[in-house]
């Protein structure tokens, strides 16, 4: 617990969430034509961040290459917001972890947009156990199976991934947000980025739409300095134990998963998802 902020009941990394960060996500005050990406952690929120500057600048790719992503499209409840703030011109772009009910109370009074992103939970459990491997400001998550046990208690960062989704299934936001999965990003990610440029009601030309693309391609990703998070000191991320971004691929949980974890995993995700009508892309049980 010493790595840890509790907020709300949320448990956050002490090393880039503080008191007077959290107080000042809470007075933010949302304007009308901000775009907020909303996921719940290593579902894509890297993949998008790399997206929506160039869409906002009318393709222009200068941004990505030479802004860090978290300051480009800067957390809504992290340390350096209060230093970005002012940095940023309309259209401006955030990205948030945080569950519909913690949003800050400007929010549900404005008309800013919401993109937000769902990826296969066992997906999730895989990239985010890699992920507490390398970053040295989290405790140690022992091996994947007391991980995933511990990532379906809502034991880690943010909570339970149930509870997340959930939460932002919210009918009153009407057209406020696109819900998007990291599913259809790979299999047809020029498709995904036409479908938010129809959201944010924007266009670029046909040029300028493969100029995304191809930027925003894993590999090209992986190699840009602003996005793959090598500016960040080794003491916090040790890209000896893992590289922050992995294999950017769906169904990597398949070389993770005992039958026994998956039975459990299906199990737990189904009953807490009953009632609902999430409908995913991914292999999963069916639930009621």
């Amino acid at each position: 617990m010493d790595s840890y902020l509790v907020y709300r009941g949320l448990l956050l990394p002490k090393t880039v969430h503080t008191e007077d960060s959290l107080n000042y996500y809470e007075s933010i005050q949302f304007q009308d034509d901000d775009v907020i990406l909303i996921t719940y952690p290593k579902s894509g929120t890297t993949w998008m961040q790399e997206i929506l500057p160039s869409l906002l600048n009318g393709g222009d790719p200068t941004p990505v290459l030479t802004i860090p992503s978290w300051i480009r499209v800067p957390w809504l409840e992290q340390v350096c917001i209060p230093e970005v703030m002012h940095t940023l011109s309309a259209p401006r772009a955030f990205v948030s972890h945080m569950p519909f009910n913690l949003m800050p109370p400007s929010f549900f009074t404005s008309k800013a947009k919401v993109i937000y992103i769902t990826r296969n939970p066992k997906d999730v459990a895989v990239s985010h156990f890699y992920f507490n491997q390398m970053a040295s400001f989290l405790p140690d998550p022992g091996n994947f199976e007391e991980y995933a046990n511990n990532f379906l208690a809502g034991k880690v960062i943010y909570g339970k991934w149930t509870d997340h989704v959930k939460s932002w299934r919210n009918p009153g936001l009407g057209d406020r947000i696109l819900y998007i999965t990291y599913e259809e990003m790979i299999q047809d990610v020029y498709g995904v980025i036409k479908c938010v440029l129809g959201f944010l009601d924007r266009q670029l030309s046909e040029d300028a739409l493969k100029g995304v693309v191809e930027q925003c391609q894993f590999k090209n990703m992986k190699q840009n300095k602003m996005s793959n998070y090598s500016l960040v000191p080794p003491d916090y991320l040790d890209t000896s134990k893992s590289s922050f971004l992995r294999k950017g691929i769906a169904g990597d949980w398949k070389n993770h998963f005992s039958p026994e974890l998956d039975a459990k995993f299906n199990e737990v995700i189904n009953e807490e998802l009953k009632g609902t009508d999430y409908r995913f892309l991914w292999e999963q049980v069916q639930h009621n």
